[in-house]
């Protein structure tokens, strides 16, 4: 059942994407375009988001587990620390310069967009990268 409702959740995620427009990179670019010929809906789109969120963290807050009866596991660090900064601007500059985030890069791929694959490819290989490289480091 677990599987199930993750798969349908991923799926009303994409569709979700996929009706707001947001899997359409010129979307993004026209989103942070401030000076030139900005588009607002991806703010409209994030707005209800985290309203959806903020009434989501609440009810879960009271909770101690999720509804299928499994384990709830919520973040518990609150340190902002060099490697959340740093992901961040990596994240930020890879949104700015490809119009795509994971979410909507997936969901772009798998209905073929070409650009979005080589996102994925990206983000995969750096994903591979980071962890090599964290390996390395711890003795």
């Amino acid at each position: 059942m677990q599987r199930i409702s993750e798969f349908v959740v991923g799926l009303l995620f994409g569709l979700g994407l996929m009706l707001s427009g947001m899997t359409d990179p010129s979307k993004v670019v026209g989103f942070l375009d401030l000076w030139g010929q900005w588009d607002p809906s991806l703010a409209f789109v994030m707005g209800g988001a985290i309203l959806v969120g903020f009434f989501a963290f609440a009810v879960v807050k009271k909770r101690t587990t999720n509804f299928l009866g499994g384990a709830l596991h919520l973040p518990q660090s609150t340190e902002i620390d060099k490697h959340l900064i740093w992901g961040n601007v990596m994240f930020g500059m890879g949104w700015g310069l490809a119009g795509f985030c994971p979410g909507p890069a997936l969901v772009s791929m798998a209905a073929g967009q070409d650009k979005a694959l080589v996102f994925v490819l990206s983000m995969i290989f750096g994903m591979i990268a980071y962890e090599l490289i964290q390996r390395r480091k711890t003795p």
